[in-house]
């Protein structure tokens, strides 16, 4: 399948169809289409064969959907950066990637850079001059050429480009895309994942590649629960596509139920612990949906796992798995020595394959430290170490935590995320996350930050006792965290996950 063309022929097939709902704007694939086709003309003008990247930046804007098919049938990778980036952040990208070209939809003011800036008035007057002139197919990114770049934090400070070619985002879409047919051939798609955050491009282009309506759900919606909950009712939504924490937020109203979303059949997960509570919270108000989760990190596109979840599992032992590896990518979980482990043991998650990124960008050391490749009678295979840990039971994966959440304490080496397991075990706990607080550079203590699920009439210090006493029966006392502090609700990132950055200040 060639995604370009495939999308395409959809644009022509649906041409009056809507692709995309925002607010009070509606885009056509017609449009889509005949947009994109003009903004790559005037690249393509622009730049010929100049394969430098490009800077897309705003938030949900129709223009954002119509500047990465330009892109690609221009043949350069895009970076998408949300409007939520700091303006450091945009000036640290742009110094590492060397764009020529900033699309600027979100009209940000940045002083560092001298290329080329086309503002959503510029675009306007593309798409007319553009509209009718010849299109040269032959620009269209090709299976090695890097698709997109996406920005993530670095140890060092420094954001790093990941890189994901466009063999890699095939390999992904083509093993995925089943996972999201609907019963309707007109169904709406979710579209309210960051476009900084990869798991957006399962709304964007398997949505789109299925003929779907995406109907965008922005930052100032899931900042007023009236407005949020006002464009879900309307929005016919048949797939669900979010982090774990949006979907705890909105479950808070107990107005969110098959009521406000009677068209819904399936929602997907990821980026995030996928938490039992919260999947039979769903399962109690949506008696006839699919549940699936999944995992994967940036560097391997997108996911890498996913599994339906069914009831049973709220039942088991086990935590609620990530699932079944893809097919043309295989996980390996190896111990510190980097030798493959047995099956039920915990290892570090390795990923080979075709879904795996060629590395970050002008990041040779990062490289060196992450990526890795060996050769497979298919040619050579990218490899990445994740620093997750899993492990595996009966052919499917069970995530244990990052790596570099294992602490020590005292002596004792710990997982702050099996402690954040266990205060999920209680029934008034419903979502938790610890931290280590240091004191001159090393670990003095561990905290947890908990929002619980229903009042209890108690002062607060009683009530962090409860939870110290109740969680003293499920793990040893060096594991307790000494202070427990209640929250309301937790801060999200541009990514929609919990913040563990800034809730890591908050305790400073």
């Amino acid at each position: 399948m060639n995604l370009l063309k495939a999308i395409d022929e959809i644009c022509i097939k649906y041409n009056e169809r809507i692709c995309e709902i925002y607010r009070d704007s509606k885009l056509t694939y017609g449009n889509l289409k005949k947009y994109s086709d003009a903004l790559s003309k005037y690249i393509i003008l622009k730049y010929g064969k100049d394969k430098s990247p490009i800077v897309i930046y705003g938030h949900k804007e129709h223009e954002m959907l119509i500047s990465f098919l330009a892109c690609s049938k221009s043949g350069h990778a895009y970076i998408p950066i949300d409007t939520t980036f700091p303006k450091d952040r945009i000036n640290d990208i742009i110094e590492s990637s060397s764009p020529k070209l900033f699309i600027n939809i979100g009209n940000i003011n940045i002083d560092k850079f001298d290329g080329e800036m086309l503002l959503q008035q510029d675009l306007k007057y593309i798409f007319n001059k553009f509209s009718s002139s010849k299109f040269d197919e032959s620009f269209y990114i090709k299976e090695n050429d890097v698709y997109y770049m996406l920005y993530t934090s670095g140890s060092t400070g420094k954001p790093k480009g990941v890189q994901i070619t466009y063999k890699a985002l095939k390999t992904f879409i083509e093993w995925f895309m089943p996972y999201c047919k609907t019963r309707e051939d007109e169904s709406v798609f979710l579209n309210q994942v960051s476009y900084s955050f990869d798991v957006s491009v399962i709304s964007v282009y398997i949505g789109l590649l299925l003929g779907k309506t995406l109907y965008v759900i922005d930052k100032e919606m899931t900042s007023n629960f009236k407005d949020l909950f006002k464009n879900l009712n309307i929005s016919k939504i048949a797939m669900w596509i979010s982090t774990p924490s949006f979907a705890e937020m909105c479950v808070i109203d107990n107005s969110f139920n098959k009521l406000l979303l009677p068209k819904l059949e399936k929602m997907f997960f990821a980026g995030e612990v996928l938490s039992k509570k919260l999947v039979s919270t769903l399962y109690e108000r949506f008696d006839n949906i699919s549940i699936i989760n999944g995992y994967g990190p940036t560097e391997t596109t997108v996911l890498v796992t996913a599994i339906e979840i069914n009831k049973n599992m709220l039942h088991s032992e086990e935590p609620i798995p990530i699932g079944y590896s893809m097919n043309n990518s295989k996980i390996m979980l190896v111990d510190d020595a980097g030798m493959e482990i047995k099956n039920g043991e915990k290892g570090e998650v390795y990923i080979i394959g075709d879904n795996v990124s060629i590395g970050y960008y002008k990041n040779e050391e990062m490289n060196k430290k992450h990526f890795f490749t060996i050769e497979s009678s298919e040619g050579v295979k990218f490899g990445y170490k994740t620093g997750d840990l899993a492990y595996k039971k009966d052919g499917i994966f069970y995530y244990c935590g990052r790596k570099d959440f294992q602490i020590k304490l005292n002596g004792f080496r710990i997982e702050l995320e099996d402690i954040e397991n266990n205060l999920r075990k209680l029934d008034y706990v419903s979502n938790d996350v610890v931290l280590p607080v240091k004191h001159n550079e090393k670990i003095s203590y561990i905290a947890a930050l908990v929002k619980l699920n229903k009042s209890i009439d108690e002062k607060e210090f009683k009530i962090a006792m409860k939870i110290k006493n109740d969680l003293g029966k499920l793990l040893p006392t060096y594991m307790i965290p000494r202070k427990i502090k209640l929250v309301d609700k937790f801060p999200i990132n541009t990514n929609g996950k919990i913040d563990r950055k800034a809730l890591q200040e908050d305790l400073k």
